[in-house]
């Protein structure tokens, strides 16, 4: 039977200096997992291995989402002696996770083959979506910066609040309220066809 994980409060004195303890539990089990706790980094590495399964089965091909998944948990491996403690354990994976993502999206538009002749193959037009992107790309630029940021984030990318709270260092509160605020302003833009004062 699995046991519940618990620091030391040694070590969370030892690690926890100039700034509060960290509610995300992934924080935790990477400070242990850096201090040589086997159990917590295999804990660590599962959660976030379920996590990246989610993260990229919305952005790519299922084919490939269990190749990337393992590409990122292996960078997260090979990277974890850049990892700082006093930053969220959250926002620095994302980012990893982000780069494996981009690398994948390279990579099949690099290894793509020239079609055969005389086989045509529905392609579907993403133009709109693409436009579509662009006009938002455009609009978020009008808005101040940590608006821009956090509806970036969770409107756009799709983090959760809490995460883009990591990501930016805006309190959860803030967060709502620059996203509550900055889609205000862009439909207050878009309705008066006007740009964002």
């Amino acid at each position: 039977m699995a046991q519940a994980f618990a620091l030391p409060i040694s070590f969370m004195e030892a690690h926890g200096k100039g700034r509060s303890v960290s509610n995300d539990r992934w924080d935790e089990l990477m400070m242990a997992a850096l201090s040589g706790n086997g159990g917590a980094y295999n804990r660590l590495l599962t959660e976030v291995g379920a996590w990246l399964q989610r993260y990229y089965a919305r952005r790519l091909p299922a084919s490939h989402v269990d190749d990337v998944v393992q590409e990122a948990l292996v960078a997260i491996h090979l990277k974890r002696h850049t990892y700082e403690p006093e930053r969220p354990f959250r926002a620095w994976m994302t980012g990893i996770a982000r780069y494996k993502w981009i690398d994948r999206l390279r990579s099949n538009n690099r290894d793509r083959s020239d079609p055969i002749e005389g086989l045509e193959v529905p392609i579907e037009d993403h133009a709109s979506e693409v436009s579509g992107r662009m006009d938002v790309q455009k609009l978020l630029t009008q808005l101040k910066p940590a608006q821009a940021d956090v509806i970036r984030l969770v409107k756009v990318e799709g983090y959760t609040i809490q995460e883009a709270s990591a990501a930016t260092g805006q309190s959860i509160a803030l967060v709502k309220v620059n996203i509550h605020r900055g889609i205000a302003r862009l439909a207050s833009a878009i309705d008066g066809d006007q740009d964002i004062a």
